[in-house]
């Protein structure tokens, strides 16, 4: 239900994450929503607390403490006797409490097919588009034995299990095989133990009774419709409803405090906001964008646990969603150092460091994830780190969306499987308009220069892209508030929650160390004007202001392309921003590191210099 502004004027809305919650508070003022005050408090979800309400209560109270101090007003009070002031009275209380969540590791889901490579990968996208974790695909063809699918069930406890397999009408040997291993494995859910674990059953319509008698009494059965009722249909919508409803009824009510907060988020009308999963709430802001700007975006999620990507790609705005579960920085961190190596991650670094030291770094962030860098030092590699799992995730990310055409309710799999055989991706670089990050490491940099030369970096952006940053991470309070609000929304993500930091401009293709790569003349909004031809292997940042515009001439060397006409030659407007524009001649396809280390070093710092990443000292 969507209200407007008269019903609206006062919001707040949390974001419960792994590590942090995050409240924020929207009001109207001057005829326009503006998110105005922010608090934040270490989630409480885990020992010794064990109630998620106590970080909301805590960031809730830092919100109160401000706007009284803002607005010269003792009387105002978010929350009463442990529950939001609902509805208004006078300066008192709020008229909406929104939440999202990924708190004790969100979502987390093992999904089962006949084909790993057909049904089971379209449960997989079923089960990402509800904002879930995927855990492990078992499928009766994925070559391991069924002591092991039973073992490996077992092992993982997850939060639900999403069953698909068969289309209607076809046989149902291989689908009730399915059923066998998940009875047999007898699985216990990870939160709570006086409940059976919910089972969605969504296969071959004429194996449902065979189903119901083998796993009926072991597990809580829901059934729904078929996600490929046919070989050449998708349909997802009913199973990604069915996710919602179940991780709200059954999953967050287990999890220590949530059945309290699901009573407190509440809307004008004093009717229940359903928490949403943190991830569910970035997709619906990111498709938003895309749409409401006829462009094509990328957006990352760095957390503590996970890093999620995000991209919506085509003139029909194929959306597609990833989850790198084991790759975050705090709780995950040293999966990243085992998925990278030691190697990929000192390629970013422009100092030496003992490697015990570096692993000590990683541990001690993992067992205190709260904690943030107090070293110069620390901050450059907990950035490099940054880079790596962000490049991994991103990875992952166009190899999933290769053969994928996006969440609609029906899809023609006969365009899927044309992009399968020829293997590309539909994540398109060059085409790419728009490179969003958000989490802590991206949002919270203590300099915007850092937070784009890790964007690069990790990204490796092509031709002619525009780079922001959600400014305090308020993408999930967002999209959750586009529940009630789609106004409220889209308002305060223009005004407050995106930053752009500047536009990037990178040539593809080969060249050689100091040969001429790019001929650049920019003609400034205050009558300046920067002009270079810049050799292969540099970077330049050039300053323009948010707002401002630089009319460009841009023309390559050595068979250098801009962009996905394979243009030599540009004349174009480049957006600034916080940090400016930043023409990069390092290379693409293939983007090549110094293998020498000291020549590695000289370039990460000259590149670093370029940008004003970093103070003067630690790159003399």
């Amino acid at each position: 239900m969507q209200y407007d502004e008269k019903r609206l004027t006062r919001i707040v809305a949390t974001d419960c994450g792994s590590t942090t919650t995050k409240a924020i508070l929207i009001e109207w003022i001057d005829g326009e929503f503006r998110q105005t005050i922010r608090g934040e408090a270490p989630t409480t979800v885990e020992a010794p607390l064990n109630d998620v309400t106590k970080g909301v209560i805590n960031a809730t109270q830092e919100l109160e403490e401000l706007a009284r101090l803002k607005y010269h007003n003792p009387n105002i009070k978010f929350m009463e006797n442990g529950e939001f002031v609902i509805p208004r009275k006078g300066d008192v209380g709020v008229d909406a409490y929104v939440s999202t969540s990924s708190a004790g590791g969100g979502l987390q889901m093992m999904v089962t097919g006949v084909v790993a490579s057909m049904t089971g990968e379209s449960a997989e996208r079923a089960a990402l588009g509800a904002g879930a974790i995927v855990m492990d695909l078992i499928a009766s063809n994925d070559k391991r034995m069924n002591h092991e699918k039973i073992e490996r069930i077992r092992e993982l406890r997850p939060d639900m299990i999403l069953m698909a397999g068969g289309e209607d009408g076809g046989t149902v040997k291989h689908v009730v095989e399915m059923a066998e291993l998940v009875a047999s494995a007898d699985p216990k859910p990870r939160l709570g133990s006086g409940y059976k674990l919910p089972v969605i059953y969504a296969g071959n319509k004429d194996a449902r009774e065979e189903i119901v008698k083998t796993l009926g009494e072991k597990v809580d059965l829901i059934i729904t419709d078929n996600i490929r009722p046919k070989l050449e249909i998708e349909n997802l919508l009913p199973a990604r409803e069915k996710i919602h409803n179940l991780f709200m009824e059954h999953v967050m009510k287990q999890a220590p405090g949530y059945n309290k907060l699901m009573e407190w988020t509440v809307g004008p009308e004093h009717e229940q906001v359903p928490i949403m999963p943190t991830p569910a709430a970035v997709g619906n802001i990111m498709q938003a964008i895309a749409k409401e700007e006829n462009i094509e975006v990328v957006g990352v999620d760095i957390g503590g646990a996970t890093t999620d990507i995000f991209s919506v790609f085509t003139k029909d705005f194929i959306f597609n969603r990833t989850v790198s579960a084991n790759l975050g920085l705090s709780y995950s961190i040293s999966n990243v150092l085992a998925s990278a190596g030691l190697e990929n991650i000192m390629r970013w670094v422009p100092f030496d460091i003992d490697e015990s030291e570096l692993r000590n770094m990683i541990k001690n962030k993992m067992i205190r994830p709260t904690t943030i860098p107090s070293l110069l030092e620390e901050l450059v590699l907990e950035q490099a780190i940054a880079k790596e799992a962000l490049r991994l995730a991103f990875e992952q990310h166009k190899s999933f969306a290769s053969s994928l055409k996006g969440m609609q309710k029906q899809r023609d799999i006969s365009e899927a499987f044309s992009q399968s055989v020829s293997g590309e991706t539909i994540v398109n670089m060059m085409t790419l308009d728009l490179l969003v990050g958000s989490g802590g490491v991206l949002s919270h940099a203590p300099r915007r220069n850092q937070t784009v030369m890790m964007l690069i970096d990790a990204f490796l952006p092509e031709g002619i892209t525009r780079l922001s940053v959600d400014s305090i991470f308020m993408m999930p309070h967002l999209g959750v508030l586009s529940e009630i609000s789609t106004k409220a929304a889209t308002e305060v993500f223009r005004k407050d929650c995106m930053i752009y930091l500047g536009t990037c401009v990178a040539p593809v293709g080969k060249g050689k160390i100091g040969k001429p790569a790019l001929y650049a003349k920019l003609e400034l909004p205050d009558g300046s004007v920067f002009e270079e031809d810049i050799p292969f292997g540099e970077m330049r940042l050039i300053p323009c202001e948010i707002g401002q515009v630089a009319k460009a001439t841009l023309k390559t060397h050595s068979g250098l392309i801009l962009d996905a006409d394979r243009k030599k030659e540009l004349t174009v407007d480049l957006h600034g921003g916080k940090v400016g524009i930043v023409l990069d001649t390092r290379g693409r396809k293939p983007f090549v590191l110094p293998a020498d280390k000291n020549e590695r070093i000289s370039a990460l710092k000259k590149w670093m210099k370029a940008l004003n990443a970093y103070p003067e000292h630690i790159l003399s």
